[in-house]
This record gives structure tokens, sequence and C-alpha cells, in this order.
């Protein structure tokens, strides 16, 4: 059986060669690629810059408050955020950050924080964890996989429901 296989190996060698040669790239072929604009990194935004219904089922907020800049847990929040980001933007999460307690922002408004709050939303915009201490990316991620809405999206991705 073996050299049966090794025989019909060898009658395919030549189609592999050929396939590689035809897809071969000509340096000499000026090719123009249209980029568009350059996506702003992913990151914090600040809550003034944000509104709030422009998120409704496109992104979950994770709302970060703070009575200032400087506010020890904030800035612990921040530096812990900083470490994962990219598996908060493979959830579709949308940082939002607001320091000033006297603004009385929309997110201040809908959300009442007192003091340092980490918010978690899920994308129909309803508040589903409020922490008044800060989290590890992991918490949140793993807090985030068990709202409603993230299951489901997590089955429509792969419906045998295994990753």
């Amino acid at each position: 059986m073996k050299p049966l296989y090794t025989l019909g190996l060898a009658a395919l060698l030549p189609f592999v060669a050929f396939a590689q040669e035809a897809q071969a790239i000509d340096p000499s072929v000026q090719v123009e690629v249209e980029t568009e604009a350059e996506a702003l990194p992913y990151g914090p935004r600040d809550a003034a810059d944000v509104v709030f219904e422009d998120l409704m089922y496109k992104q979950r907020p994770v709302v970060v408050f703070g009575d200032s800049p400087e506010d020890p847990n904030f800035l612990r929040q921040m530096e812990l955020l900083q470490r994962d980001l990219p598996a908060l933007e493979l959830r579709d999460v949308a940082l939002i950050i607001d320091t000033d307690p006297e603004g009385r922002g929309a997110w201040r408004t809908r959300l009442r924080p007192r003091g340092f709050s980490l918010v978690l939303m899920d994308k129909d915009l309803r508040p589903v964890i409020r922490k008044p201490l800060p989290w590890e990316v992991r918490e949140i991620v793993a807090a985030i996989d068990k709202f409603p809405l993230r299951r489901q999206e997590m089955l429509e991705r792969n419906p045998a429901g295994r990753r």
C-alpha cells in the first residue's frame, strides 16, 4: 500500500511546482493598494466624547469612574486594563473613563457612581456588574463571557459550542 501512496504523490509533484510558479509575484508590476484611513488604536475613551445611544447593540461599555485622574483606584484600574487590551477588544468592549464628578455628564447621570466605580454593561446598555474596587482583565473577561448576549454571540460564531 505504501508504494501506491508514494507513486500517487510523485505523480502530483509537477502540479505543485506549476502552481507555485503561477502564484509568483512579478516585482516589476506595481500594484496600487488603496487603504482606508488608519483606524484609531484601541484604548480608553473619555466619557464626554462617547454618546451613550451610539453604542446600543454595537459595543459593551466598561465604564471606569474616578473622583480625579490621580485617584489611586482609578490609576490601578487603568494599569490593569492596559495589560490585556486585545482580550477586551475581542469582546467588543468600549472602555470609557470619567474622572470629572463636577461635569455631570450623561454617563454619570445615568449610572450614578459614588467615588471610584467600575461598571460592566451589556450591549443593550444595561448595567450588569458594579464594582467599588479595581478588577483584573481576566475577571472582567470572565464576567463578560457569562452575559446572555455574549453567550449568544459565542454560539453564533461556533454553533457546536466548542472553542
